[in-house]
């Protein structure tokens, strides 16, 4: 029997994911990256002699029995070094001048902030229930979360605590559905967990295992053009002239790029295309990746989330809020902090027809204005912070646009709608029934997200009729 041969088109972690799921099911698999180094947002990059990650700074859910530690343990990543955090508090919600603890575990999530909230008890455990046993998409997709949250609660203060880590996602009143917000809190409550090293061990975990079941991962080789033939795709070509067959392709580039690559269709219709390019990006992120002086701070393990303003929910337009990721120490690298803020694409649109490293003085300038901002809102929680710096990297929307091909630099994907749930939510399925896709831009995003949409498109592979 031939042996079927699944091309994986992007080499992030859903492309890298679904090429071991593939390789280690019995198939061929080559995964085809543009750039130099697999990964997309969860590699790291080398400044200075250090690494400093792109886009990991923590991932929930992976002690036994809980959300991703299945999952973890296909992908040959549970035996990398996780640091888990605080119990007490993983996540520091801080909000004017109070700061509100997140605690690991449902009843002592709940319990921690009743003793702030004691006429909320109730309705925290209430919550804690819906986190616990986390309703499908179509039964609560249509909800949105703030809307659920201005039912639930009375207190505005607490509503707006229970938001503010969603700095990893994109808080929208009208339409951010309550089970992407839900999904995005349950399993970081469960644990929460750091990597003790650079999101490249991540990587190189899942490259190890594809080569280990005989799988191939292409660098350099960006697909510019899919084949249909008889409604099928028979072929990936590549801008350096090279062409491969498959039997399956699976796509980790975003959707509307993926079937812009489909040039010639009978099957993916004018008004089809047209529904996919018109559906909106989620916002980007500007980070600060700061290198300390040795000996200046002290590690801390747990996250920062610190506001200026009370409203966590309001559209920022400036920089009034930043989440804090601190490293894992090691003997081999000094401390290092990471500062992320949402930047709008209308702050980057000045440059947008410019490249990494040819965007002038002005950029530079902005880029330095948005770190000192940063720096200075998270000394409010880290005294002493600025005169510990001892060297500064950043990253706008438009460097994730340019090195991963993500339109707008989006930080979480396609914007999902409560209001419009089946147009903004994919399926892995496409109008081509062996072309299917992968990542943020589905159902979920984040580290999490992406993995669970790993499987879900496999699963679509190889047990179709599920």
């Amino acid at each position: 029997m031939k042996e079927k041969h699944a091309i994986i088109i992007g080499g992030g972690f859903g492309g890298l994911s679904c090429g071991l799921l593939m390789a280690k099911a019995g198939w061929k698999v080559t995964v085809l990256e543009r750039q130099h180094q697999p990964g997309g947002c969860i590699q790291s990059y080398r400044r200075g002699g250090m690494m400093l990650d792109t886009g990991l700074h923590y991932v929930g859910g992976l002690g036994e029995g809980q959300a991703l530690h299945g999952l973890f343990d296909e992908l040959g990543l549970l035996r990398l070094p996780w640091h888990r955090l605080d119990a007490d508090g993983f996540d520091r919600v801080t909000i004017g001048h109070e700061t509100f603890a997140f605690a690991e575990g449902y009843d002592n999530f709940a319990e921690t902030l009743a003793k702030r909230f004691p006429a909320e008890r109730e309705a925290l455990y209430r919550y804690t229930d819906l986190l616990r046993n986390l309703p499908t998409a179509k039964e609560i997709g249509e909800t949105s979360a703030y809307s659920y949250l201005t039912r639930q609660f009375s207190d505005p203060l607490l509503i707006n605590v229970l938001a503010g880590t969603s700095l990893k996602t994109e808080l929208r009143r009208e339409s951010l559905p309550l089970f992407h917000f839900a999904h995005g809190q349950s399993s970081f409550i469960q644990s929460s967990w750091r990597l003790k090293g650079d999101g490249n061990l991540i990587v190189q975990a899942l490259t190890e295992g594809i080569k280990a079941n005989g799988g191939e991962i292409r660098m350099d080789h960006e697909v510019a053009q899919l084949t249909e033939h008889d409604g099928r795709i028979t072929a990936a070509h590549c801008r350096n002239g090279e062409m491969l067959e498959g039997d399956v392709f699976i796509s980790d580039v975003h959707p509307a790029l993926t079937f812009d690559m489909v040039q010639e269709s009978t099957l993916l219709k004018r008004l089809f295309r047209r529904r996919i390019n018109v559906l909106e990006n989620t916002s980007g992120m500007f980070t600060a990746s700061l290198v300390l002086k040795p000996g200046r701070l002290s590690y801390f393990n747990h996250n920062k989330f610190i506001y200026r303003k009370a409203n966590v929910w309001d559209t920022p337009d400036d920089v009034d809020r930043v989440m804090v990721c601190c490293r894992v120490p090691s003997e081999s690298q000094p401390l290092q902090i990471d500062l992320l803020t949402p930047m709008a694409w209308s702050h980057c649109q000045p440059w947008e027809k410019t490249s990494v490293g040819k965007r002038g003085d002005d950029y530079k300038a902005m880029k330095q204005r948005m770190a000192e901002a940063c720096i200075a809102l998270a000394e409010e929680q880290i005294p002493g912070l600025s005169a510990a710096i001892d060297a500064l990297y950043t990253s706008t929307p438009l460097t994730y646009r340019d090195y991963t091909l993500t339109p707008c630099g989006s930080a979480y994907g396609l914007r999902k709608d409560c209001r419009t749930l089946l147009t903004t939510m994919l399926s892995p399925r496409t109008p081509i029934s062996n072309l299917l896709l992968t990542g943020q831009n589905l159902i979920l995003h984040g580290l999490e997200g992406v993995a669970m949409t790993a499987k879900l498109t496999v699963q679509n592979i190889l047990n179709p009729q599920d």
